[in-house]
């Protein structure tokens, strides 16, 4: 008999063992905080990066800027250079001019006109000789204005320009000395 309380002792130490061994304890809670610095560095690194990529942007667009005005500023100077020269061509073209210079050359304008029909060799209407003093009555010429001159339009143009920037210019400053001296009038009354 001895031996089966010994039994049943035994497993009840072991079991107050492992009971005391499972109790659990109140532990000090340890606060877990990440490092600052990897975190202050990622946040001052992403505001320099987009500070960065600003003023690459601003710049970018600066420069695109500078480039279109002066690829405007060439355009309209390619502009006004076609114009001259379309105007320069359509004086070179004038029957009148050429007219004049075939006269002064020697060339002279027939009375009438005949003309030759070659598939069967027929002539229609009579040709007479030229005479030599029997040219053309040209039309006097008549002088264009200075803008409308080809090779100085240009220059009649931003003269033109320049003048009413000038009067522009003339016409503020009027205008500003007037409200100067509205406002000094308007001190004195003031003071009164």
């Amino acid at each position: 008999m001895t031996s089966a309380p010994a039994e049943r002792l035994t497993p009840l130490r072991h079991r107050i063992a492992a009971l005391d061994r499972a109790r659990l304890s109140v532990v000090p809670r340890t606060r877990v905080r990440a490092p600052r610095l990897p975190f202050i560095a990622l946040i001052s690194a992403l505001l320099l990066g987009g500070l960065v990529g600003l003023l690459l942007f601003n710049t970018s667009m600066q420069q695109a800027s500078f480039t279109a005005s002066s690829l405007e500023q060439q355009a309209e100077s390619l502009a006004a250079r076609e114009q001259g020269l379309q105007m320069e061509l359509q004086e070179l073209r004038d029957p009148q001019r050429i007219a004049a210079k075939a006269q002064a050359q020697g060339l002279v304008r027939p009375g009438s006109v005949a003309f030759l029909h070659v598939p069967d060799g027929t002539v229609t209407g009579t040709a007479e000789p030229a005479v030599k003093g029997a040219g053309v009555k040209l039309w006097p010429k008549v002088d264009k204005p200075a803008y409308a001159q080809a090779p100085s339009a240009v220059a009649a143009r931003r003269q033109v320009f320049a003048q009413r920037r000038a009067a522009r210019t003339q016409r503020q400053a009027v205008q500003e000395q007037r409200a100067g001296l509205a406002q000094r009038q308007a001190a004195t009354r003031a003071q009164r």
